[in-house]
């Protein structure tokens, strides 16, 4: 599979550089310029994206793969580090990386970018500041911004770093609790490790045996990954207009079903099961006026 070219950053306040071609007319076969920039656009960014005033930040990205423009940062405890998810996983590694990277930096210095190929991992980085100002600027800056052809979804990360568990001093008890972390999610099910299959021409059984759950004794956090989701320990105040808004950012989303004999639970139901569980990665427990939402794959 091809390769994007390698990341190139904006040529932020430099309107009058010098452009690449002869002329400044590009040879045949090469896209036109963006406006904004001397020369074509780079990759990763959109089509009429251009370098802004100093000091002004950038104009928000239009909606992109179901996630608005409008910034909603999911986790708010300040961390020094960000958390990134929705990359494009065809990229290669280094490639992202190294996107990732020369994007960040223009908000503090970046002390570290992780990025895994796992299949658990794919699709996620992390880039470690030295402080917490620098990192809530980039939050602020380029969440949904679109990188290689996918809206990036930006919040705080939920624990230290590497590089700072070394500098603060505490490495050892931060790299146990991380592999006491890693033994229990390696426990768990691979994302499409679990499909039901159905033979076309068989007609159901009602007998006893048919009525056969075999997650029926899996807690709900070990349960297969599908298409929907089950929220609980929502508030009895919540409507369901407020969880379609919640749920609506992320790509594939089709509807949010509610019971209205019990208003603390619900369900969420996407186009496929990859798609619910970068939802149900980023939304399990967020907070909704003081109740931890509680969101775990539906028992089918």
């Amino acid at each position: 599979m091809s390769q994007p070219p390698p990341f190139q950053p904006p040529h932020q306040g430099f309107p009058n550089a010098t452009p690449p071609f002869p002329g400044g007319i590009p040879p045949t076969g090469f896209p036109a310029p963006a406006p904004g920039f001397p020369g074509p656009a780079p990759v990763g960014f959109p089509a009429n994206s251009g370098p802004f005033p100093a000091g002004a930040p950038p104009a928000a990205p239009s909606p992109a793969n179901g996630i608005p423009a409008s910034k909603q940062t999911l986790n708010t405890t300040p961390c020094r580090t960000v958390y990134i998810s929705n990359l494009n996983e065809k990229v290669k590694l280094d490639v992202l990386k190294n996107s990732l990277k020369t994007l960040f930096k223009q908000f503090g210095d970046v002390l570290d970018v992780v990025a895994h190929g796992n299949i658990r991992l794919r699709g996620q980085a992390f880039v470690a500041f030295p402080d917490e100002e620098s990192a809530s600027k980039a939050i602020k800056e380029l969440q949904h911004f679109v990188l290689y052809d996918k809206p990036m979804v930006l919040q705080y990360a939920r624990n230290k770093s590497d590089i700072h568990a070394k500098k603060d001093g505490d490495f050892d008890s931060h790299y146990k609790l991380r592999l006491m972390k890693k033994d229990e999610v390696s426990k768990m099910p691979l994302p499409g490790s679990h499909k039901p299959t159905f033979k076309a021409g068989v007609k159901p059984n009602h007998n006893a045996a048919a009525h056969f759950n075999p997650t029926a004794n899996i807690p709900d956090e070990y349960l297969p990954p599908n298409n929907i989701l089950f929220l609980q320990n929502l508030p009895e105040t919540i409507t369901q207009q407020q969880l379609v808004e919640l749920f609506e950012r992320f790509p594939g989303f089709r509807e949010v079903r509610m019971i209205p004999t019990k208003k603390t639970i619900a369900f969420v139901e996407y186009d496929n099961e990859l798609q619910s569980a970068v939802a149900r990665s980023e939304l399990s427990g967020h907070m909704l006026e003081e109740h931890e939402m509680r969101v775990t794959f539906a028992r089918k």
